[in-house]
């Protein structure tokens, strides 16, 4: 059995970095404001700085961002980005600019470079072009099966490290690559800037030729089409195979997402790859499946993995897939009596709630019998979320470390 792979997990902010890490995250990454392909994402140099130093304190990694493709009018910001970056210390930068690549060789040698999914590595042949100039890690393509995979990772030098996407959205695009966004929003997605204009709404016709005047609407339902959706990446049945590869690092996508998504999802895969290390032939990807039903948002696909014709990968319906959970809270502070906890969404007495505990699977389950006020230490029967950072307290059933998610099972 090959070592076991760092499980990598998005964070857009110091709160989400420190949820990912509490749920088993081995490394997270991260952007830097306009310098990345997630330009909205929260975090700033400070933040930065200080995820950086927290990381290194409990024995984990930080890999940044310039993953844009960069006009020469940025590069005087990316070399400023760039001294910064070696001054705290980051672990590495994902990049996947040839000349960004060049300028943090030459400024920061010593930080590791890791070739962006973007740079569209499909072949061992251009794995070993980036080894060559300096790369430590490739993110390798999601548009390889995993016959690409293994062929690519049986044809690289020993010391150069493999990442692949595992879990998380698929981009409409090539790699990426998207001018859709631009076009449709005046939005580059290449430097960072996407309105996701593949997730909108359409309303398509078709009008015949030879009968101008005789259209006929394309439409999934009242609100049009969603012809250029994707569903979502989901890896966790071939968790086993994938670990048997010698992948370094397995990456789940999302760096604009929640606490409570990054919680969920990294415990689920942080259990799958420990469980199936402790007993391989006990392997059942069912209970982690259970798991990310609870916090997807769409339908999910293996995308090209198992299938390179696989064509079952569009979501031309866009529903919303949680119906029956959501993000209740986290928790601030355990008391024996009450324990107090930031509410995420209306919480009421008598709702059925889930703790979902680091590195265990299975929830624990309870029943909100009572609430109080946060503020106040009035009891209530309700509370809704209306100030940033609102709290509520209540009887917790075991004791909870700070930062522990709370689910809430809607009342349908």
């Amino acid at each position: 059995m090959n070592n076991k792979p760092e499980l990598l997990a998005p964070a857009g902010s110091f709160s989400k970095a420190k949820s990912a890490f509490q749920y088993g995250a081995d490394a997270i990454y991260c952007g830097t404001g306009s310098l990345s392909l997630r330009s909205r994402a929260d975090v700033n140099d400070e933040d930065l700085k200080k995820t950086i130093e927290y990381a290194h304190s409990i024995g984990k990694k930080v890999y940044t961002t310039i993953n844009i493709y960069a006009p020469d009018n940025m590069y005087k910001d990316i070399e400023k980005q760039v001294k910064m970056l070696k001054s705290i210390n980051v672990d590495a930068i994902i990049a996947s600019d040839g000349g960004v690549i060049d300028l943090i060789r030459d400024i920061a040698p010593e930080i590791p470079i890791h070739i962006s999914t973007q740079a569209n590595s499909l072949s061992a042949h251009s794995a070993n072009f980036w080894y060559k100039n300096g790369a430590k890690r490739i993110i390798l393509s999601r548009e390889m099966n995993k016959e690409d995979i293994k062929n690519l990772i049986n044809n690289i030098p020993k010391d150069l490290e493999t990442e692949m996407f595992i879990h998380g959205a698929i981009c409409w695009a090539y790699s990426g690559r998207c001018y859709l966004s631009d076009y449709m929003a005046g939005r580059n997605a290449n430097i960072g800037d996407c309105a996701q204009s593949c997730r909108w709404a359409y309303n398509m016709y078709i009008e015949e030729a030879n009968n101008p005047g005789n259209i006929m609407p394309v439409e999934e339902d009242e609100n049009g089409t969603y012809i250029l959706s994707s569903k979502d990446l989901c890896l966790i049945k071939e968790i086993p195979e994938i670990c048997e590869m010698g992948i370094t690092s397995l990456k789940i996508e999302g760096r604009l997402k929640s606490e409570y998504y990054v919680a969920s999802i990294v415990n689920a895969y942080r259990n799958a790859i420990d469980d199936y290390y402790s007993a391989p032939e006990k392997y059942d990807y069912k209970k982690y499946l259970k798991e990310i039903d609870k916090v997807r948002t769409r339908e999910l696909t293996t995308f090209f993995f198992n299938d390179k014709n696989n064509r079952d990968f569009q979501d031309f319906s866009a529903k919303q897939y949680n119906q029956e959970y959501e993000y209740g809270g986290m928790v601030q502070e355990y008391n024996e009596d009450k324990s107090t906890v930031k509410i995420g969404n209306k919480l009421l007495a008598g709702d059925q709630l889930e703790i979902i505990i680091p590195h265990q699977i299975k929830p624990v389950e309870f029943i909100c019998d009572k609430l109080w006020d946060g503020e106040t230490d009035e009891e209530i029967d309700h509370i809704n979320p209306g100030v940033l950072g609102q709290t509520v307290k209540m009887h917790l059933p075991i004791k909870c470390n700070q930062g522990y998610i709370i689910r809430r099972k809607k009342q349908i």
